[in-house]
């Protein structure tokens, strides 16, 4: 292996850089010395920072020794020679692997790590714990990934539901002063009479019933430590809703308590200081909140995002959940909203609510626009999952 072509160079390259260093550097046949030759300067730097975090040498402990200027120096290498996408896996691998969260409550720290929805949902969970020289840099972290998420998420959210929401309330025999002339008109327009000039309508087309609020929206959100970027999602879509006249959207929050934060859907960033992750799940109470706020049934739109895991009783539950569905209200269960699947969930508690007419099942960010423009239009959930590819718990 004394010479290489550029191909095998890049490959050598790359699996020096998987396999790590040691005996593996025998895959360049002379040791440290040649890998040192094909890693060349950057490289090499990459593989320290690498080797840093998933030595297996358990005594060293990834060799960040936990101290803030060492994980603040390896912070910014991997920043310097990794994309973002890599640099946010390997922080999440820090936090777990290394169990650096005591970091995150340092402001040097936090404006040295490469910001994301896992970054949040962590500071969320050390949130009764940040001290109140660090709350101000955490805040504005916090403030960088919501307006990031709402840059990505605030349009499709409102287009779908606002769409969904004319195509629901259309009204097909209008009184003379309810007609749409523009959509009659496009609607009609085959049946132009050039003798006449003019249109013969055929079908009118009326504005939708003007009411405050035409469908209300509830989230109803297990703040438990398993979800919590389906938190941090939660409350992005909850604000996005929010700001939408035609609907009514309340946010609710739950461990063993039950928390309203309705009242703060104006800035997503203090819904998400007012959640406290962790805790136990009592499902039953939050249900029996939320059902305390039902003004419409027919007209209200239940979202629970929970991994069913149940502390309360569970006959109480599933008794809560047939009376909402019974009353009329549409009540969608979500294991997860977020970009990594279900987490473990409650499988029996799973068919239980499919049995009672809400499958239950995990949706991505992307996903939820089109999930609620489902739900609105009162179409079949199980089939708009079926086309979506999702699975069914």
């Amino acid at each position: 292996m004394s010479s290489t072509t550029p191909d095998n160079s890049e490959r050598l390259r790359r699996w020096r850089l998987i396999l790590g260093s040691g005996e593996a550097d025998g895959i360049c046949g002379n040791g440290g010395e040649l890998a040192s030759n094909l890693l060349g300067a950057d490289g090499m730097a990459m593989d320290n920072a690498l080797t840093a975090l998933y030595d297996s040498n358990q005594e060293r402990r990834g060799g960040l020794e936990k101290s803030a200027p060492n994980v603040a120096r390896w912070l910014g290498d991997i920043r310097e020679y990794f994309p973002s996408s890599v640099v946010r896996v390997m922080q999440q691998d820090a936090l777990e692997r290394l169990n650096l969260h005591q970091m995150l409550l340092e402001p040097e720290m936090l404006e040295a790590v490469e910001a994301d929805v896992h970054l949040v949902a962590n500071l969320m969970s050390l949130n009764r714990v940040i001290p109140e020289r660090t709350k101000e840099t955490a805040r504005l972290v916090v403030r960088k990934v919501v307006d990031e998420l709402l840059r990505k998420l605030q349009n499709p959210m409102q287009q779908a539901v606002v769409g969904s929401l004319n195509r629901s309330q259309r009204n097909p025999r209008p009184r003379h002063h309810e007609i749409d002339w523009n959509r009659t008109i496009r609607a009609n327009l085959r049946h132009y009479q050039p003798d006449y000039q003019t249109i013969i309508p055929e079908r009118l087309i009326g504005f939708g019933r003007k009411r405050s609020a035409l469908k209300d929206i509830i989230l109803c959100v297990d703040q438990s430590g398993s979800m919590a970027t389906s938190v941090v999602y939660a409350s992005i879509f909850a604000a996005v809703l929010a700001s939408i006249p035609a609907v009514s959207t309340r946010l609710v929050v739950f461990d063993t308590a039950v928390v309203d934060l309705t009242d703060l859907l104006q800035d997503p960033v203090d819904v998400l200081f007012g959640t406290q992750l962790g805790g136990g799940t009592d499902i039953h109470q939050a249900l029996s909140y939320c059902q305390g706020q039902v003004r419409q049934p027919q007209e209200t739109i239940l979202i629970l995002i929970s991994d069913l895991y149940e502390g309360g009783s569970r006959d109480a539950m599933l008794k809560r959940v047939g009376s909402l569905i019974t009353s009329g209200v549409q009540i969608v269960t979500l294991l997860a909203l977020n970009d990594s699947g279900a987490p473990s969930f409650d499988h029996q508690n799973a068919a239980a609510f499919a049995d009672l007419g809400s499958p239950a099942f995990a949706c991505t960010p992307d996903q939820f626009p089109d999930l609620m423009a489902a739900a609105i239009n009162r179409s079949d959930i199980r089939q708009w999952a079926a086309q979506q590819d999702i699975a069914i718990a």
